[in-house]
């Protein structure tokens, strides 16, 4: 079945084709005759009932420089032009990401949308994993600076070390994330600015000096584990956040990761979450869910040969036959 795909994300022209998983999907859906659409979720929006965006009909190709043909901007129903929904703008997680997750959950029933919406705004990457705290290091989610000492101090005695990261609930490919030293000499500087620019709380854990061997991201599809990759830190740097100058080699899973993917896959199937990126580090701590726009597909096919592109598609023409018999 040919489908009508809506691709929420980023401009185009905007993205590096070379290691993008938007477009490694838009490539792979294209591959199979679907339909592409592109919009900005800033044209979302509800009128009456109807739930609407201003879109265009895309082309893509793997020519830097060149990947993408557009057609003229139009004004579409995501119910009645669309049977797919890609919700795969980057984050901030904030209230306009909110807002256009309760806009898309309206399509239920009608128009897929991928990753779930409702599962999205309630499990951010920081937040959800606490539901899965057996596998995480000891962690600290809070604002108050006596909090962050008495942690660190419960630290030190329990022989982890005094070394702290400290990063935003909310944030994304390793912004914004700092190390703090065990004798806190940039603690209350950090305290001061994480204040200023966000309302919500922040995360501590220890420095887990694991971290040098590599942050593995691993890739679910629809719950099953589909492929690894191992994200080195860069030169100077102690995050491996690709982003962020870090590497990345081929990988499998320790017997940890394995038990973490059994645990995760059928909360993950369960919730719609189809495409979802999960990070551990030294091969036991888990640290992040991705579920609003995980990457990684592109260097786990590479790397393995594997088509984990397609593996999402089958994944959600599975689901969306299964929405249309229902």
């Amino acid at each position: 079945m040919t489908l009508r795909v809506a691709v929420q994300m980023d401009p185009l022209e905007t993205i590096n084709i070379v290691g993008d998983s938007s477009f490694h999907l838009m490539l792979a859906a294209q591959a199979r005759g679907h339909a592409l659409w592109h919009y900005d979720v800033a044209t979302l929006a509800y009128d009456m009932g109807r739930i609407t965006c201003w879109a265009t009909p895309v082309t893509v190709q793997k020519v830097p420089g060149d990947h993408f043909q557009r057609g003229d901007l139009r004004k579409i129903d995501l119910a009645e032009d669309i049977d797919v929904v890609l919700m795969r703008q980057d984050p901030p997680f904030d209230l306009g990401y909110i807002t256009a997750t309760h806009i898309l959950e309206r399509l239920a029933g009608t128009t897929l949308v991928v990753n779930d919406p409702a599962a999205v705004r309630n499990a951010p990457e920081k937040v959800m994993v606490l539901d899965f705290a057996r596998f995480m290091p000891p962690t600290l989610v809070a604002r108050r600076i006596e909090d962050v000492r008495e942690f660190q101090a419960r630290m030190i005695a329990k022989g982890m070390g005094g070394d702290l990261v400290i990063k935003p609930l909310h944030g994304n490919g390793g912004k914004a994330v700092f190390r703090i030293p065990a004798d806190g000499s940039n603690l209350g500087a950090l305290i001061e600015m994480f204040h200023s620019a966000w309302v919500e709380p922040f995360m501590v854990q220890p420095f887990l000096p694991g971290v040098a061997k590599g942050d593995k991201r691993i890739v679910l599809v629809d719950g099953v584990y589909a492929g690894a990759i191992n994200r080195k830190p860069g030169a100077g740097e102690f995050r491996s956040n690709l982003a962020v100058g870090g590497s990345a080699e081929p990988c499998g899973l320790t017997p940890r990761e394995e038990e973490i993917c059994a645990a995760m896959g059928p909360v993950l199937k369960e919730r719609g979450l189809v495409f979802v990126g999960i990070d551990v580090i030294g091969g036991e701590w888990l640290t992040e869910i991705n579920v609003t726009s995980p990457t990684g597909i592109v260097a786990i096919d590479r790397f393995n040969g594997t088509d984990t592109g397609g593996m999402i598609w089958d994944a959600i023409e599975v689901r969306h036959a299964e929405m249309i018999r229902a």
